[in-house]
């Protein structure tokens, strides 16, 4: 019975699923690969034995503590959250039908980090160092996790009122993103007026980003959010194909466009306000993976889902990589290394899309 289902499959189906799944497979073993370096890099010297001795529980004392306590967590909290951010971004441009659209350009980022610096300082979620290397401790990640949440979905909640009720074009919801932005950076420059000068270095230092003060909870919080999300996307993956061909022909193929935005949308904004909360602002990563994986697999979400997962661990992890690497034994914020690679890309998105209209 399989080998007559397999007969009726056409071979140029299967070879353009098969390059598409290749394709992902190499990103996934390529993220391998520098997830070993990473664990070699780094301020503190470690030889390959010392690796793998501590990785099965017979290292020293002070391999344990660099590989285990500092590195791991922080690798760790790289992957899912370039996975979270970039699937997110890739929902968005999906449900919202704008090529330009991430957490970062919408504000949903600025909101979840406003939220979550209220919850630092005023709520006490959290305590202050005037050490860098420590700025932020958060002492109750849910009540930081919830305001930030809460804060993002306002912002989600602004743009989804302009897409389904003012029918705006993307060049406008991005025009709106920014001054969701620079509304919630604004409250967040009047959280830092009343605080004093040890809580403002530190809130300006957390929203540098920075995957350095994840801790292991941290990251199971984020791993347990981040997979649901994906579950989900997984499962809907034909309805975002649908939503592609436009709003009335998902409708005609009985998808609940309203229900599929929402969910999406609540989803997106969940994932995103975990990895702010934790790690402060990493910007464009929701921008260039999705693109970069259109431009490689396709727009078939049944691919770009899992490759723009597999594209923004990997991107992250490179960046946030480079960053304790360049400058050793500093550590440069994770969120200027994306930026710099992300804003060249959000300017040529402009620039082409343009070009069309002429």
């Amino acid at each position: 019975m399989k080998t007559k289902i397999a007969q009726e499959i056409p071979e140029g189906y299967l070879k353009y699923t098969g390059r598409k799944t290749a394709t992902i497979v190499f990103l996934a073993l390529l993220t391998c690969v520098l997830v070993v370096l990473a664990i070699n890099a780094g301020s503190a010297e470690l030889n390959p034995i010392q690796i793998i001795m501590t990785l099965l529980g017979k290292g020293d004392e002070n391999s344990r503590v660099v590989i285990w306590n500092i590195r791991l967590p922080r690798i760790l909290a790289a992957i899912i959250a370039g996975a979270s951010l970039s699937v997110a971004g890739c929902v968005m441009q999906n449900i919202l039908r704008n090529p330009l659209a991430s957490p970062f350009t919408l504000g949903i980022s600025q909101g979840a980090a406003f939220g979550a610096a209220l919850a630092i300082v005023v709520l006490g979620a959290g305590s202050m160092q005037s050490r860098a290397a420590d700025a932020v401790i958060i002492s109750n990640p849910y009540i930081v996790t919830i305001s930030a949440f809460t804060c993002s979905m306002a912002a989600t909640m602004v743009i989804l009122a302009l897409a389904k009720h003012v029918g705006a074009k993307p060049e406008a919801m991005v025009l709106a993103g920014v001054a969701l932005g620079s509304l919630f950076s604004a409250a967040t420059t009047i959280i830092q007026y009343f605080a004093h000068d040890v809580q403002i270095a530190a809130i300006v230092f957390w929203t540098f980003g920075d995957l350095g003060r994840v801790t292991w909870n941290n990251v199971n919080i984020m791993f347990f959010l981040t997979i649901t999300a994906l579950l989900y996307f997984m499962l809907h993956r034909w309805d975002y194909n649908a939503l592609d061909s436009g709003e009335e022909t998902a409708k005609g193929l009985g998808v609940e466009v309203d229900k599929l935005r929402l969910i999406g949308m609540t989803l997106s904004s969940l994932i995103t306000s975990v990895a702010v909360a934790f790690m402060g602002i990493i910007g464009f990563i929701g921008l260039v993976a999705p693109h970069m994986m259109r431009r490689i697999i396709g727009g078939d979400h049944r691919f770009l889902i899992p490759g723009a997962t597999v594209m923004g661990s990997l991107l992250l992890l490179a960046a946030d990589t480079l960053a304790r690497t360049m400058v050793k034994p500093l550590t440069l914020p994770v969120g200027a290394i994306t930026s710099f690679m992300g804003a060249p890309l959000f300017l040529y998105l402009l620039l082409s899309r343009e070009a069309k209209k002429r």
